[in-house]
């Protein structure tokens, strides 16, 4: 407001018009652009270029804000080209005391200053064809290398301090790496690869978010240092130092800490080709490890997804050779491992004190699946077998028709593109056409899988195609059966409406009547599946999806279904359970036959349960269902059961 002022009135500002028409009131109210483009911009008019690199070194790399000062580092990488001699020769040789300074907050900035700039320089002296010497003398370069050292020697790396510093000096490894940096031979690297081995293991009394970021930090590092210094110039890394890092990073995945795991299962993914080349199985073995679950570490979701993230990353590493050695590529040899490995962690539904973690492992395996899909098919398609296919849709058609939007979501999006994907298409996809008139090309980026009302109405078209028919039944059942309202409305409502089209068809209601019992079975006394279902089943009892067998004498399937309900509450004591069952029970009177004797048996049982509710929830589903299905019995009978029903106090 004061700059456009006195533009208006003074009109001595230099550019002012052309500065004011860039950097309005609006464009200025967002930090990143006004820091990362609108600062470069006006650094263009050279009145500007020194005063504003200048403002940032004197006065925001020291600010008290950590977002602050990071964005002034990166607009300072911005605005090297402007003045790279004045960056070169005034600026970081004034940045580098400030880097091992007493003050922390300046320490931090200087640090990611000196990397961006060193990295701008470098850039710029590629481009023009300069060796490095022309911005860099023997004194600035041993001033980057005594940074580490110096930090190093006075422990800054311990204590609260070391959040900011070793994220900042792994960014000055990386940027130093990317940079090629003249430091080839020199102990320094190994100064280096100390900090990023200790920073990937777990630190005490850092937050959960400090740690991921140091990780992060460290890992983006560890690849840069690796492809500068770790590899000669025919691509090939020492035998030695390449036994040295890989088995201590392989050994480091057994740890009895969590987050060590997490840290070196990304490491492991991140290192070059010419580290894993021969290491290819001691890797992946390692990394299959900790994606099981065993009662140890049953709670160790982050490392199963770490562990999911990393198979795919060295995968695309080190590529694909049909006929290759498995020590060196994806090939025939290794494929079914990673793709086995892959596929558990779409089973994970490990929940504790923080919800369901096991959607984290479920999210990274089906990114996963699909990044090393994609990779086989672009390169040797003939690895994808029809089983190993069959199986990824499958699974993702589950995970498509469950309850939590945000894994829905991403289920569906991966879902559709392997479906879509034509360069060249996927191989052995099952009913690939029937998926494209349902999810057409035209609607992959438009439909909206988090919201249950787009997303439920088609995933319930895949009950008509055998093969989907079990996995999306078995999604269903979570979602129909569940407690939060939008998704259980929609989910119910496109299940009532496809069973509504079917019911004129006995080969196709058998047919889904026979995989929702295998669906049942498969799942007896598994309480994530088996609760929820018993809760869709009263759901579809109540409305009527099987009408078409209640006037058959002792039909199967009523048969099957009182057998299987009967079993899951034995010796239960979960009332949710228990609740659900009285309504499933309740349903089933409208079937004829033997079944009807049996299920009445069976609610006198519950109304003589040791717990009240349930003796109460018994007495009133029994009343409502004798005002529903009144040809139970004779009508004086009738009456009398319902005076006592109503008259008790259960």
């Amino acid at each position: 407001a004061a700059f456009q002022e006195n533009v208006g009135r003074q009109g001595t500002f230099p550019h002012g018009i052309d500065i004011l028409t860039a950097a309005d009131y609006f464009a200025v109210g967002n930090r990143v652009n006004c820091y990362l483009t609108i600062s470069v911009y006006i650094a263009g008019f050279p009145e500007y270029t020194q005063p504003m690199i200048d403002h940032l070194v004197n006065m925001k790399i020291n600010h008290w804000d950590s977002v602050i000062r990071e964005l002034s580092t990166k607009a300072l990488h911005n605005l090297t080209p402007r003045a790279p001699e004045y960056m070169a020769h005034v600026v970081l040789p004034r940045l580098l005391p400030l880097s091992v300074g007493t003050d922390l907050h300046t320490r931090h900035g200087a640090i990611l200053a000196c990397a961006e700039i060193t990295h701008a320089l470098c850039k710029l002296a590629e481009e023009n064809n300069r060796s490095l010497t022309y911005y860099f003398n023997e004194k600035s370069l041993e001033g980057l290398k005594q940074i580490h050292q110096e930090l190093c020697s006075r422990q800054l790396y311990r204590g609260l301090g070391g959040e900011l510093m070793r994220p900042a000096v792994c960014t000055l490894i990386e940027k130093l790496s990317l940079s090629k940096m003249p430091f080839r031979g020199d102990p320094i690297i190994g100064g280096w690869q100390w900090l990023i081995n200790d920073s990937l293991r777990s630190l005490p009394l850092v937050s959960s978010a400090a740690r991921q970021h140091i990780k992060e930090s460290a890992v983006s590092a560890l690849a840069a240092l690796c492809n500068e210094y770790y590899i000669n110039e025919n691509g090939e890394a020492d035998p030695a130092l390449q036994d040295e890092l890989v088995t201590q990073y392989v050994s480091e995945l057994q740890n009895t800490e969590e987050m060590i795991r997490c840290g070196f299962s990304r490491a492991l993914g991140a290192l070059p080709r010419c580290l894993l080349k021969g290491r290819l199985q001691q890797v992946l073995e390692g990394l299959k490890k900790v994606t099981l679950i065993s009662p140890a570490d049953v709670s160790f979701a982050e490392s199963r997804r770490d562990a999911l993230i990393a198979i795919a990353k060295v995968c695309q590493t080190v590529g694909v050779k049909g006929e290759g050695s498995q020590e060196e590529y994806v090939c025939k040899d290794n494929v079914t491992q990673i793709y086995a490995t892959l596929l558990t962690g779409v089973t994970d539904y490990t929940t504790d004190s923080r919800g369901d973690v096991g959607g984290w492992v479920r999210e990274a395996a089906m990114t996963s699946l699909m990044e090393v899909t994609l990779l086989l098919v672009q390169n040797e398609a003939k690895l994808i077998n029809a089983n190993i296919c069959r199986q990824i849709m499958c699974w993702l058609a589950q995970q498509s028709a469950e309850k939590i939007d945000k894994f829905r979501a991403h289920a569906g999006s991966v879902f559709l593109a392997l479906l879509h994907f034509d360069r060249p298409p996927v191989p052995h996809i099952p009913h690939r056409e029937e998926l494209e008139r349902i999810f057409p090309r035209s609607e992959k980026e438009t439909l909206n899988w988090n919201a249950a009302s787009e997303a439920f109405p088609r995933i319930t078209q895949l009950l008509g195609l055998p093969t989907y028919q079990y996995y999306v039944l078995l999604g269903l059942s979570v979602s129909v059966g569940g407690l939060t309202e939008t998704t259980l409305r929609y989910s119910a409502q496109s299940l009532f409406d496809y069973m509504k089209k079917i019911q004129d068809d006995s080969s196709a209601m058998e047919s889904f009547c026979e995989t929702l019992l295998k669906v049942f079975e498969d799942n007896l006394r598994n309480d994530r599946v088996s609760v929820p279902l018993l809760t869709m089943l009263d759901q579809m009892l109540a409305n009527g999806c099987f009408d078409i067998f209640t006037m058959q004498e002792n039909h199967p399937f009523s048969v099957k279904l009182f057998t299987l309900c009967k079993e899951e509450i034995k010796r239960s004591k979960d009332i949710r359970k228990l609740r659900s069952s009285i309504g499933v029970f309740c349903g089933l009177i409208q079937f004829q036959g033997d079944t009807r004797e049996k299920v009445l048996f069976q609610l006198f049982l519950l109304l003589c349960h040791p717990f009240p509710v349930i003796r109460k929830t018994t007495a009133s589903q029994v009343y409502e269902m004798l005002i529903t299905y009144s040809d139970v019995a004779e009508p004086a009978v009738v009456e009398e059961v319902m005076t006592i029903l109503s008259d008790t106090n259960w």
